[in-house]
């Protein structure tokens, strides 16, 4: 999730940064009629029972409801999009979560919108705050890594579903949180263990990495749902806020993250997942209209993209209103990432 301006974390952020306030498969899918594509009103959503096309957009992507914290997997011909769903009551401006959604395109262009496969209300022991949110494929099986408020333990806290399809639904797997608040102490706040992201290197070997104001990381078990060994914080990512992600290419690892706030994104390279990792820059400059940014970054097609969100959308559109955009992701010759241009236009169909 994002940087959560609490009231009583107003002040922590204006400390710290000087007063800134700046496809279900193939089979299930034929199996389903498809609901037809009706442009809806984010303001009042709908919650499809079906799959369900959306119209074509530039971007934002969706507009039918807020979207926030976008997280890709790619599975095959398909790419799978997880977001959370802002969806505030009228009047309110905070972070009011209580779903996760889904989408699928085989183009990046074309997405159908899938029956929520995850809320709260699977993690038993959670009580609110359906925040950011990683899936990761193993084994013929999909972990959904989720920051959700502990019903119990003071603070956030991660939880892990878990599922057969990439559309769900999806279960806890563990039956209590995977990381807890308490479980964490490199600084004393008790939303710092929110954005999960996970990755699994060509050894076999699962990281999870998360965070707010520090960025923590340790290795999994192979059955997804444990920690294997100590919590490590990272002290040496410049001005990291939040929203880790992780992506490999050729022989260099790539942590993206939210820096400062109102949110840029920016990243570190490193050959090995435990680092040490180096500093590179600004990846992404402050997305319209939000005060936070959170990135996924993939590779579907032999393209790159970068997928992130804003708020723009002409309705409500704002830092508690967001909205899911996709532009392209470009490479330079030493492996360093070029600058991402975000546009109103978004992406081309593919031929």
């Amino acid at each position: 999730m994002k940087s959560r301006f609490r009231s009583h974390s107003n002040f922590v952020r204006l400390l710290a940064y000087g007063g800134l306030l700046l496809v279900l498969p193939g089979q299930a899918l034929a199996q389903t009629p498809a609901a037809p594509a009706t442009p809806g009103n984010p303001d009042q959503p709908v919650n499809v029972t079906v799959p369900t096309p959306l119209p074509v957009y530039g971007n934002p992507i969706i507009r039918d409801k807020y979207t926030a914290d976008p997280a890709a997997l790619v599975v095959g011909n398909t790419v799978y999009l997880y977001t959370g769903h802002d969806n505030p009551p009228p009047g309110k401006e905070w972070y009011f979560m209580k779903q996760w959604l889904c989408y699928s395109s085989q183009d990046m262009v074309h997405w159908t919108e899938h029956p929520s496969p995850l809320n709260v209300q699977a993690f038993a022991w959670a009580k609110a705050d359906a925040w950011a949110s990683q899936v990761i494929a193993r084994d013929g099986k999909y972990y959904w890594y989720a920051a959700v408020e502990h019903g119990s333990i003071g603070g956030k806290a991660i939880g892990v579903a878990v599922s057969d399809s990439p559309t769900g639904p999806f279960k806890d797997a563990r039956g209590s949180a995977l990381v807890t608040n308490d479980m964490t102490t490199a600084t004393k706040i008790s939303w710092d263990d929110i954005d999960p992201t996970a990755y699994i290197d060509e050894k076999g070997q699962a990281y999870l990495y998360w965070g707010n104001t520090v960025c923590y990381w340790a290795k999994l078990k192979p059955n997804m749902t444990e920690l294997d060994g100590p919590i490590h914080p990272i002290t040496t990512l410049p001005r990291f806020t939040e929203a880790p992600w992780l992506h490999k290419r050729k022989d260099w690892y790539y942590l993206s993250y939210a820096t400062e706030f109102p949110e840029k994104i920016a990243y570190a390279m490193s050959r090995s997942l435990e680092g040490p990792w180096e500093y590179k820059g600004i990846l992404n400059e402050v997305a319209g209209n939000s005060n936070t940014n959170h990135q996924s970054i993939i590779e579907f097609n032999k393209q790159w993209y970068f997928i992130y969100h804003n708020g723009t959308v002409n309705t409500h559109g704002s830092s508690f209103h967001r909205s899911v955009c996709i532009d392209r992701l470009y490479y330079n010759k030493n492996g360093t990432l070029k600058r991402v241009q975000m546009t109103t236009e978004g992406l081309a169909p593919q031929p």
